[in-house]
């Protein structure tokens, strides 16, 4: 049976604050984006998209907790809406996406949801994968002293030692800048694996489901460490720019697709004070639906 997220090692106080590969895409993408979601905590409001995409990793994620005879299509399909309801009572506010159980949109929502799970049994057959963990949570110091933090879909583990580690993604293929997007974050993933275990794993693979289509890399220790410098890099950045509130807006066609244009200069907005750099490292964590690009 599949492992599940690492449970969180209680500690009296707070924990360090962390660099997970959300947070460090959003400091590339643009400072001030960084700065009202990890510093801020602006709400942003979910699309149906996003939660499509979490309810799909949450069935991927039950399958593989089943015995192995029994992951096959009708499982999954009998698990899709047991996920959305779980999710639903867990974040109440998502019930805003659709007017009611009765929508109709609802029913079409999670039609679409189960042509991903046909799309995914279509890429793979899971009764003849024995997956080592699922939806694992990692954490690692690097010798800088940077921490960072995150979640793994699925971590595969060849009888001869090989790992190799999976994302599930919803959304079709993307081209070269949202691929490289993707790809930041399976090296980000690779890098913590490797200093956790001492072995760099032997692919990285990206699973487009909406077009079925498949994304695979094959890391190497000179480009991990020069990764490792780069989020190193990244975060002294982070640091300084937490210590004066100097988190400069990046403007970019991006921007059309932000929950806080509305407040950034860059569009004549305003940001609200700077509140100071948070004492609570669980702004740096990600969330579901950032796991779920």
């Amino acid at each position: 049976m599949a492992e599940t997220a690492q449970q969180e090692p209680e500690q009296a106080t707070r924990r360090r604050p962390a660099l997970s590969p959300s947070r460090a895409g959003d400091f590339k993408q643009c400072p001030l984006l960084y700065r009202f979601r990890a510093v801020d905590r602006l709400p942003e409001k979910a699309t149906r998209a996003q939660v499509r995409g979490t309810v799909v990793h949450s069935v991927l994620e039950r399958l593989y907790g089943l015995p192995t005879e029994q992951r096959d299509r009708q499982k999954a399909g009998d698990l899709l809406t047991p996920a959305w309801e779980e999710i639903l009572a867990e974040q109440p506010e998502l019930a805003e996406l659709f007017e009611g159980p009765d929508d109709p949109e609802l029913a079409k929502w999670l039609k679409s949801a189960s042509g991903l799970l046909d799309a995914y049994f279509e890429m793979e057959d899971p009764q003849r994968l024995q997956p080592e963990a699922c939806e694992l949570r990692v954490e690692t110091e690097l010798p800088s002293g940077v921490l960072l933090r995150g979640f793994i879909d699925r971590v595969d583990v060849a009888p001869t030692g090989e790992i190799r580690l999976v994302d599930y993604k919803t959304g079709n293929a993307p081209r070269e800048i949202g691929e490289a997007k993707a790809m930041f974050q399976m090296k980000f993933y690779a890098l913590v694996l490797w200093r956790l275990r001492g072995e760099i794993p032997r692919q990285l693979l990206l699973m487009y489901l909406a077009n079925k289509q498949k994304l695979a890399y094959s890391p190497d220790e000179d480009e991990l460490r020069r990764f490792e410098r780069t989020l190193e890099a990244i975060w002294q950045a982070i640091l300084r720019a937490g210590k004066t509130g100097d988190f400069r807006p990046n403007p970019s066609k991006l921007c059309d697709y932000c929950d806080h244009k509305a407040l950034c200069p860059a569009f004549g907005g305003t940001p609200p004070p700077y509140p100071g750099w948070p004492e609570d490292p669980a702004t740096n964590e990600e969330s579901i639906l950032d796991r779920t690009d």
